[in-house]
């Protein structure tokens, strides 16, 4: 089980470092994607601030864990990207009827939760 954790956190963990790091340094590029039309419209502060989340969230899933200090953080990491994923859905995707890349943010929410309740049993 550990083994499946630490591959899911790692997983996450490369995606969130690569969106997060073009949300946070290069915003204009981010609205300009034909792929990213959530973004069109969005202040460069509001990408930013998403990127930010992203780029801490992944820092949080693999740390925390690696240096034994605070450990619990990695489920809290786990929980705010999962709660990123859920806005993304709720609040973005839905009501613009963006229907072909929800598969992704569920994907990327099924690991989170796994994460979640895998971490949250082994420190419990």
């Amino acid at each position: 089980m550990n083994i499946a954790l630490w591959i899911a956190q790692g997983l996450l963990a490369a995606i969130y470092v690569m969106s997060g790091q073009m949300k946070t340094f290069t915003p204009a590029k981010v609205r300009a994607e034909a792929r990213m039309t959530w973004a069109h419209g969005k202040t460069d502060n509001y990408i930013r601030f998403i990127g930010i989340a992203e780029l801490l969230g992944a820092i949080g899933l693999i740390l925390p864990l690696i240096t034994n200090i605070f450990p619990w953080l990695t489920v809290l990491a786990a929980i705010g990207l999962a709660l990123i994923q859920l806005l993304a859905i709720f609040t973005v995707h839905l009501p613009k009827k963006e229907y072909q890349v929800i598969p992704v943010n569920i994907v990327f929410l099924a690991l989170a939760i796994f994460v979640v309740f895998g971490r949250f049993t082994l420190f419990s």
